[in-house]
C-alpha cells in the first residue's frame, strides 16, 4: 500500500490506515518510533512513560535522612517583598 508523508503543523505524519492498527493492537496515545535501517518503525511502548516512578520516590524518600524540600522554605530574592 502506498500512501504519503503530509504537513501537519510544523511537522509531517502518515495516515495510518485502521486496519493496519487493528493488525497490530496499536490505538490512540503513545508509541515508540525509531529508525532501523532505511525504515521508521513505530511499536506499542515496552512501558508506559513514568512507570515506576513513584515506587523510586518512594525508595529514595527512605534512604534519605534530609528533611523533604518545601518551596516556600527556598529564598528567592526577587519575590522578598510578596506576601504569601
Amino acid at each position: 500500500m502506498k500512501t504519503a508523508i503530509r504537513k501537519m503543523g510544523n511537522s509531517q505524519g502518515v495516515l495510518i490506515p485502521k486496519p493496519f492498527l487493528l493488525q497490530t493492537g496499536l490505538d490512540l496515545g503513545e508509541v515508540e518510533i525509531q529508525v532501523e535501517e532505511d525504515a521508521i518503525v513505530i511499536r506499542k511502548p515496552k512501558r508506559k512513560s513514568r512507570e515506576g516512578w513513584a515506587q523510586a520516590c518512594k525508595k529514595l524518600a527512605e534512604r534519605t535522612t534530609e528533611q523533604p524540600i518545601a518551596w516556600p522554605l527556598i529564598p528567592n530574592n526577587a519575590d522578598a517583598d510578596f506576601s504569601w
